[in-house]
């Protein structure tokens, strides 16, 4: 027993080293994460998921992860095509898809990213009208999502999807923009009015022509209105009674009055 604590005692410092050393070889990278390993400064690959061991001192172990980052756009002023100035904020969704080139071709990919998004930002919409950005959204994001990961392609980034996620006009273009809504729906309204008025008229002429074949329609409309005025409430009505309705009335009477056998 002495013998074993002397020997513990004398080697207590290699036995610390020892740990040590095997502790800092072995690594452990998640199911998200890749560890990129560097060898005396050169590249060995990407490892992982899972337990490896490295050589100490000598490998150097970057890990990246592969998850989705959802990453928001700063507001960005932008001048449109048709000169109106607007602040537009997007959101940017990427992940890693190579991560040997995301640690060696770049010196971080995330600002990397990030700062393409908001240059392309300005610049793909400062060659849009405002109209186009207010009715073309999804085109424009398409657009913005090809040239975004066209240029971080080299870095190992994939850019999946770009989206505008709000735009902010001036309160004078939104004072305009209400005006010209109004202006807009009133000139719909009076459309709808006037094509209204024109489909009664042309029904009230084609009514009229009836009307004029067949008299008798005219006295049967009269009795009809005489039958729905008599559902309303008590009121005293003024009638107009066609001429016609007067003349075979008088006629009528002329005939009663005269003797029998006069002509």
């Amino acid at each position: 027993m002495e013998a074993l604590l002397a020997f513990f005692a004398k080697y207590f410092g290699l036995v610390i080293i020892a740990f040590f050393v095997m502790g800092s070889a072995v690594r452990v990278v998640q199911e998200y994460e890749r560890g990129v390993i560097f060898r005396l400064g050169r590249v060995v690959g990407a490892w992982g998921p899972g337990l490896f061991f490295i050589i100490p001192i000598i490998d150097r172990v970057v890990k990246i992860d592969l998850r989705t980052v959802t990453m928001e756009v700063p507001p960005q002023e932008v001048i449109s095509k048709d000169n109106v100035t607007i602040k537009v904020t997007a959101v940017v969704y990427f992940r890693v898809v190579d991560p040997v080139n995301s640690v060696v071709q770049v010196l971080d990919h995330v600002r990397a990213t990030s700062q393409i998004a908001q240059t392309t930002l300005r610049s793909v919409l400062g060659q849009s009208e405002l109209d186009e950005l207010l009715a073309k959204r999804e085109q424009i994001n398409q657009n913005l999502q090809k040239i975004i990961d066209e240029q971080t392609e080299p870095w190992g980034v994939k850019v999946s999807i770009v989206e505008i996620k709000d735009v902010e006009l001036p309160q004078t273009m939104q004072r305009a923009m209400a005006k010209q809504a109004e202006a807009e729906r009133e000139k719909r309204a009076k459309v709808i009015h006037a094509q209204g008025e024109y489909q009664a008229a042309e029904t009230l002429a084609k009514a009229a022509g009836v009307i004029a074949q067949e008299p008798v329609t005219l006295q049967l409309r009269y009795l009809q209105t005489l039958a729905e005025i008599s559902t309303e409430k008590a009121s005293t009505i003024i009638f107009p009674i066609p001429v016609d309705v007067l003349k075979s009335f008088m006629g009528a009477l002329g005939n009663a009055s005269k003797p029998v056998g006069v002509k």
